[in-house]
């Protein structure tokens, strides 16, 4: 090797790794700043949802009222950043150039009003809307010549990470989701160190990350495999129908009331009714109490047959209806209910059938792979992965490549 291009060669590596290493930088700021607002975000939330339980009663009669401001709100001020995620998935495909900054103050004020309100929604794809739109922000107006897309991916990254302080689930997320079946590799390390940084910035300022410990040990033998193999097919494929049907909700919702007001006046007044029919509000919010029930001592005894299919069902009205949150901690509740309703049909442990299905259905919902497992090791422990690799490749391969986020491309169909 000559001299000369062994020195061509050397400065190719410290190029590429520099630009690694800066990137890398770059990427702790940003998290620090997303994760400061998903602490923001997350602890005003969770003291939302803890005042609208204490008040039911008095508050679920408004969240008609408070759907018709939401809808106001969003056509005053948020034209053009009303899409939600599917805004995020424009400008990562590169169909789109910019978020709005609005788009941070609008989604966080009005999901804690769906939530203060008693709507049944999440807020996983408002804390990866608020890191996107920073971090893209901040990448617009930095010297750096990276891929469009890169700066986004570091913000959904630090998003999921800042609110759920699962840093590795959170890092796999951002570059698998947008082309499933595609992995976004050159955003790996800078959305590694974003995740890392704002999980550490919302654990500092108080927000404390859920996680279980679950101990049931499991033989993986042909009979425990095929329960297994079981349990994963119907993860897979509910998870894949709540996809399929928010999709479809939406559509037939905007056809048969195409005036957004009037759609979520009508619907408003009819979720208020039902949820509180329905045990006075055991659906409202997140989930959070189904999934508490569904790992809890007592979790057999605590979760209806009923309560994942009426969680579905009236997450997707919530949504349809034109209110704002994510989806991904009612479907943790789905698949936490589900898993404890097939554990007695299929004679399994009752924590783990609930926390496999907490990851199974999340994954087969966002038509993920390594972000379910990565989130089931996370918040269950490490000690249980073969299972959650085992039930979440299988529930993968029979969501019938669904996807509750409409614009994911796909490198190859299944």
């Amino acid at each position: 090797m000559s001299e000369s291009s062994a020195s061509s060669r050397i400065k190719r590596l410290v190029n590429t790794y520099s630009g690694l290493v800066l990137m890398g930088a770059v990427g702790i700021p940003i998290g620090v700043i997303v994760g400061a607002i998903c602490a923001l975000f997350g602890r005003v939330l969770l003291a939302i949802g803890a005042f609208r339980d204490e008040h039911i009663v008095l508050l679920l009669p408004f969240l008609a009222l408070m759907g018709l401001a939401i809808v106001f709100a969003y056509l005053t001020w948020g034209k053009g950043t009303d899409r939600g995620m599917s805004l995020v998935f424009d400008v990562g495909h590169g169909r789109e150039d910019a978020i709005s900054p609005r788009l941070v103050p609008l989604i966080m004020l009005s999901t804690w009003a769906t939530h203060l309100f008693g709507g049944s929604a999440g807020r996983e794809g408002v804390a990866v809307q608020i890191g996107a739109t920073v971090s893209h922000w901040i990448g617009r107006r930095l010297p750096f010549r990276e891929p469009g897309n890169t700066f986004l991916l570091i913000g959904m990254a630090a998003g999921f990470a800042g609110l759920f302080r699962t840093p590795l689930a959170a890092t796999v997320f951002a570059i698998e989701v947008l082309v499933a079946g595609r992995m976004e590799y050159r955003a790996l390390f800078s959305a590694l160190t974003a995740s890392l940084a704002a999980s550490m910035t919302s654990g500092a300022l108080g927000l404390e990350k859920f996680e279980v410990a679950v101990t049931a040990s499991y033989a993986l033998d042909l009979p425990g495999l095929g329960r297994l193999a079981l349990l994963g097919i119907a993860f897979g494929m509910v998870g894949g129908a709540f996809a399929w049907c928010l999709a479809h909700a939406k559509t037939l919702a905007a056809r048969l009331l195409p005036s957004p007001y009037i759609r979520v006046a009508v619907m408003g007044l009819a979720l208020s009714a039902i949820l509180f029919a329905l045990w006075q509000g055991r659906y409202c919010g997140l989930g959070t109490n189904l999934i508490s029930a569904a790992l809890g001592d007592n979790g057999e005894a605590s979760i209806m047959p009923w309560d994942w299919a009426l969680k579905f069902v009236l997450t997707i009205a919530t949504l349809a209806a034109g209110y704002q949150g994510g989806e991904v901690t009612p479907l943790f509740s789905i698949g936490a209910s589900l898993g404890v309703v097939l554990a007695g049909i299929l004679g399994m442990p009752v924590e783990l059938c609930a926390a496999l299905g907490y990851a199974a259905v999340f994954g087969s919902a966002t038509n993920t792979l390594l972000a379910p497992i990565f989130i089931g090791c996370e918040v269950f422990g490490f000690s249980s992965l073969p299972t959650f690799f085992i039930v979440c490749v299988v529930a993968y391969l029979f969501n019938m490549d669904k996807s509750i986020y409409a614009l994911q491309e796909h490198s190859r169909t299944r």
